[in-house]
């Protein structure tokens, strides 16, 4: 007889996965938004960054889809406790990314209100941004659950130190993928510009990664002993320390790869705090909803894994194909 587990476990790691490259991909167009009036000085600079995301912005959050989808189908009691215990951040997160997206269409074709969905963009962009890592925060750090799995908090209790730092870390990352995105797709004035934000905001990653990496040492003690915290805090100060290097050459794509390795080691130290719960409560260790005891059926898991081994490669393949299309520097000329 097959063990459920190792599914459980690939389950964990494949969601862990999709939920990342969104913060990966999606970040960087998250980090343009919220930067938008301040790297961007004129109608046609703002239009240059807008457009630089304007092929890929879309197809990256359907990482965000198929995350969820993933979560919703492997772990359906962890997603209906998210989704219901967290039912009003969830939306505000909702309604950001929908003023978001439709505030690009409307600034091309509403001149006269164009500076009103700039700044729609850019509070969309940024409240999304800080409100996924707080809700992940959340999630990591513990909400009050009952033995129904139900969250049984408020909204306030959302808003707790720990994931507010949380969220306050990867907002930072979520800038600096944008700044290094910009620092790649630009040119002349804009471009030193945007290597002055890529600058800045290296030395507040740096302040607020030490604060995240710190307090999770001290939130969960037993995280010291686990080598894969370790090699979490190894990737991020890498990835900065390289951006830093990068910056003293002016190398204009660097930047961004190294700034997507410090992000990744963000994300491998909540894997490596977090296994094998999935939201951890924080009234009763054994009321936490894990992969062991939140899972679908042995054979809905088979048959997912299944769709995923023929599904990732082709979506990965697809991803790396789009944006070869579209590399280079965007022009003001650009429209998509």
């Amino acid at each position: 007889m097959e063990n459920i587990q190792n599914y459980q476990i690939l389950w964990f790691v494949l969601v862990l996965i999709l939920f990342a490259g969104y913060a990966l991909l999606d970040g960087f167009d998250l980090g343009i938004g919220a930067l938008l009036p301040f790297i961007g000085k004129t109608k046609e600079e703002k239009d240059i960054l807008i457009n630089s995301i304007g092929p890929v912005w879309d197809g990256n959050e359907v990482w965000l889809i198929t995350g969820g989808g993933a979560l919703f189908a492997a772990f359906p009691h962890a997603y209906a406790t998210a989704f219901s215990g967290f039912y009003l951040a969830m939306m505000l997160v909702l309604f950001a990314l929908i003023f978001r997206a439709v505030s690009m269409e409307f600034r091309a074709n509403d001149e006269e209100r164009a500076f009103i969905w700039e700044k729609a963009f850019t509070v969309g962009s940024g409240l999304a941004a800080l409100l996924f890592g707080v809700a992940l925060g959340n999630v990591v750090y513990g909400v009050p659950l009952d033995n129904k799995m139900e969250f049984t908090g408020s909204f306030f209790t959302l808003l707790r130190p720990v994931p507010l730092l949380f969220g306050i870390t990867g907002f930072a990352a979520v800038l600096l993928q944008g700044a290094a995105y910009a620092v790649m797709k630009t040119e002349g004035e804009l471009q030193k510009r945007s290597f002055r934000a890529v600058s800045i905001l290296l030395r507040v990653n740096l302040i607020t990664a030490i604060a995240y990496f710190m307090t999770m040492a001290f939130t969960f003690p037993g995280l010291t002993s686990n080598w894969v915290f370790y090699v979490a805090i190894l990737f991020t100060l890498l990835g900065l320390a390289g951006i830093f290097f990068s910056l003293k050459k002016e190398n204009d794509s660097a930047p961004f790869w190294e700034s997507s390795f410090s992000f990744i080691g963000l994300w491998l130290a909540v894997a490596a705090f977090h296994f094998p719960n999935l939201i951890k409560a924080s009234n009763d260790q054994n009321l936490s909803i894990t992969v062991f005891n939140s899972s679908t059926g042995l054979p809905t898991l088979k048959l997912m894994s299944v769709i995923a081994i023929i599904g990732m490669p082709v979506v990965i393949g697809y991803t790396i194909f789009v944006y070869r299309i579209f590399k280079g520097k965007t022009k003001v000329s650009d429209h998509y």
